[in-house]
């Protein structure tokens, strides 16, 4: 291994340390003020790692995946779990995506109960404003906490 990457891995450890011990918010938003802009976030049912994420404005984004006006295209993990629930498999094909799909009733139905689902999860985040350890923190969190929903498929 490259010692440059080794020395940049080796420290991620403490902030995954702070994001496991930080008390998680619950049924609450995180206040735009006082949240870290930018870093990376898990969302848990209880001792059930789910999915993490990162982004440069972690509030902004939670309301992305769980807010009742938030669109398939920007709520990526409820996708997921709406998926799940109706026995999705994503496809490419024309007529097939997400914009027709939400249009059906049991999707539409399935993706707001995700969100709905989401909103109710613990939530909880960690500061990392350079771009390149957030991208490995998020793969470390995901790998440490086995999280199912997270795949990093491109498109």
């Amino acid at each position: 291994m490259h010692p440059k990457f080794a020395t940049v891995v080796q420290s991620l450890h403490p902030s995954f340390e702070r994001l496991m011990a930080m008390k998680p918010l619950r049924s609450t938003p995180p206040n735009r003020k006082t949240t870290a802009k930018s870093g990376i976030y898990l969302f848990s049912e209880g001792e059930r790692h789910l999915y993490v994420g990162r982004s440069n404005r972690i509030a902004y984004r939670y309301a992305l995946h769980c807010g009742l006006s938030a669109k398939q295209n920007q709520a990526s993990f409820a996708w997921k779990l709406m998926a799940e629930a109706v026995n999705h498999t994503a496809t490419y094909r024309k007529g097939e995506g997400r914009a027709d799909k939400i249009l059906l009733p049991e999707y539409a139905d399935a993706f707001t109960a995700a969100k709905t689902r989401i909103r109710a999860m613990d939530f909880r985040f960690v500061e990392e404003t350079d771009q390149i350890r957030q991208a490995l923190l998020e793969a470390y969190v995901c790998i440490a906490l086995a999280t199912p929903y997270n795949d990093f498929n491109t498109h």
